[in-house]
């Protein structure tokens, strides 16, 4: 029987066969008909993370036109309040957390990262992901502690003995590197503590921290101008541009090799347009079959749980283990996701009866008094655009629940908690249980921050013991 993917591939053959090679691809190397399709389906699943994270990269911490600069390389950018609709440059944003952001530039020497002494009832954690949005360590309440600390973040390059008085030695696996630092706000009153905090972040050359004269300067680089259509028409000019400054990774030979055949390499010009036909339609075809299994695993990865679909997470190198498609999911989904161990994501689009969540509708969410999120540090449930993914307009700035704000939220009388999800606010006496919802598709996802891992629990993602309430349409 002919698979969906073998129809596609024989009515691209027919539509191409008659088309000449091309002498952009040399014709000993040609990967064929099939082989370029499957060779750029497998390239796009490989490069996404890697494209989406210089798109962030070159928005925060290179562009200063962009609307979203941070800051340069090797410089904390704290951010003294948290993401609104405002925030666009990433999708599913966290706003549960005031952020500092540190993108480092790693080619001449490593980078120190400094931490004060944090209220063990504050948590925190400095999330650390190379190029390929692999998470390779962690700082913070549930990884290092709450005490002060210095800790060394090397490229893939540096060789060398841990330097006295740094704490551990992280090693990215690419030379530009981001490391995410979350500090929890209790309440809007609580902002000049979280500040305290964020000024307590240092991050200096490791030349600085031992006071010594700083290595020569990495060369200059060209970074090629990015935006959201260029990420689409020139998806692997940018990939064969950053692969330069990513050492290939044990299980990355074979997906390079392939992309090479198709004249993706790292460090060298790649332009689409200028292939002849056939091999472009070959190209594109692959791209857009990829798109759609990317889109497959993100919506039936995991488990189906009262309407929340649980299971992906974000992980290391071994965490993934060659499986692009995953991590392309994990990356559409809510690029730069934590693990499981330092936060869990349940997402709904549906109710409790699998029918999509409609801003026209109102629904409701009810915890149990007994049954609330099982963590260590804290839970939310924030609303987002269905169709972008970005945090939504309202009324009350509002754009999520969390476990702070339960003090000043309205219980039922069996003591249960129930959050309703509605564009028109349901009644002064309600309004703080409410979530405003867009116009039109919703797309809710659930935060449990530092997740317990005892019984009960959400781990393991989608068999855990503790199970999400179903998001229930009213009326």
């Amino acid at each position: 029987m002919l698979t969906k993917r073998d129809c596609l591939r024989l009515g691209a053959a027919g539509a191409l066969a008659s088309a000449l090679p091309s002498a952009a691809l040399a014709q000993s190397a040609r990967p064929g008909l099939f082989g370029a399709i499957d060779i750029a389906q497998n390239g796009l699943a490989y490069g996404l993370p890697i494209v989406m994270n210089y798109a962030v990269m070159y928005k925060f911490a290179i562009d200063k036109d962009s609307g979203q600069y941070k800051a340069p390389f090797n410089t904390i950018a704290n951010s003294r309040d948290v993401f609104t609709y405002k925030d666009t440059a990433v999708v599913t944003p966290n706003s549960d957390t005031p952020y500092s952001m540190l993108w480092m530039d790693l080619r001449a020497e490593p980078i120190v990262v400094s931490v004060p002494a944090v209220d063990p009832k504050r948590y925190y954690s400095v999330q650390l992901i190379d190029s390929g949005t692999y998470n390779y360590g962690y700082i913070g309440s549930r990884a290092t502690g709450s005490d002060a600390g210095d800790f060394m973040v090397a490229g893939p390059n540096w060789r060398g003995e841990t330097p006295a008085g740094i704490r551990k030695v992280f090693k990215s696996s690419s030379q530009h590197s981001l490391a995410i630092f979350r500090t929890q706000l209790f309440n809007a009153a609580d902002i000049d503590n979280v500040v305290k905090v964020q000024d307590g972040y240092k991050a200096r050359p490791l030349s600085a921290f031992l006071d010594q004269p700083a290595p020569p300067a990495a060369p200059a680089i060209d970074f090629p101008k990015i935006d959201d259509d260029l990420a689409k028409t020139k998806f692997f000019e940018y990939l064969a541009f950053m692969m330069q400054f990513m050492p290939p990774m044990q299980n990355e030979d074979a997906i390079r090799a392939d992309l090479a055949r198709i004249g993706v390499e790292a460090g060298k010009p790649f332009n689409l347009d200028s292939l002849k036909l056939d091999d472009r339609l070959q190209i594109l075809i692959g791209m857009k079959m990829a798109e759609r299994r990317i889109d497959d695993v993100l919506n039936l990865s995991g488990k189906t749980v009262n309407g929340w679909r649980i299971g992906l997470s974000g992980g290391d190198a071994a965490f993934y283990n060659g499986d692009w498609l995953k991590r392309a999911a994990v990356a559409r989904g809510g690029i730069y996701a934590n693990d499981a161990l330092e936060a869990a994501y349940p997402f709904a689009r549906a109710d409790d009866r699998g029918r999509p969540l409609d801003g026209r509708r109102k629904y409701t969410v009810t915890f149990p008094a007994d049954g609330l999120p099982p963590v260590n540090a804290f839970w939310s449930v924030t609303m987002y655009d269905g169709k972008t993914q970005l945090l939504v307009k309202n009324p009350i700035d509002r754009y999520l629940i969390n476990s702070p704000m339960l003090p000043e939220m309205k219980k039922n009388s069996d003591g249960s908690i129930t959050i309703h999800i509605q564009r028109e606010s349901p009644g002064p006496d309600m309004q703080s249980n409410w979530l405003p919802a867009p116009e039109g598709s919703i797309y809710l996802v659930m935060r449990l921050y530092w997740p317990k891992t005892s019984p009960p629990s959400i781990l393991p993602l989608g068999t855990g013991t503790w199970k999400p309430p179903g998001v229930k349409r009213v009326g």
